[in-house]
C-alpha cells in the first residue's frame, strides 16, 4: 500500500476532522473510499455509504405509524 501526501488549508482539515469524528471514521479513510470511487477501483463499499447517508437523514425524516400509511394509502389523506 502507498502513502500519499497533500496540501490542505488548516482551517479545512480541521473541519473535516471534525466532520469525519461525528461520523465515525477519519479523514484517510474518507480520502481512501474517495479515491477508490474517483478510480473506479471497486473498492468502496457502496452499502456502508448507504447506511452513513440514512444515519446522517435519520432525524430529518418523519416518521409514520402503520396506521397512518394505510389511512393514506386507502384513502388518499
Amino acid at each position: 500500500m502507498a502513502n500519499l501526501t497533500i496540501v490542505v488549508d488548516d482551517e479545512t482539515l480541521r473541519a473535516a476532522r471534525v466532520r469525519a469524528a461525528e461520523q465515525g471514521t477519519s479523514v484517510n479513510a474518507v480520502l481512501r473510499d474517495e479515491l477508490d470511487r474517483y478510480a473506479g477501483t471497486g473498492t468502496s463499499d457502496r452499502a456502508g455509504e448507504f447506511l452513513r447517508l440514512a444515519d446522517e437523514l435519520a432525524g430529518s425524516v418523519d416518521a409514520w405509524t402503520r396506521d397512518e400509511l394505510h389511512l393514506e394509502r386507502f384513502t388518499g389523506r
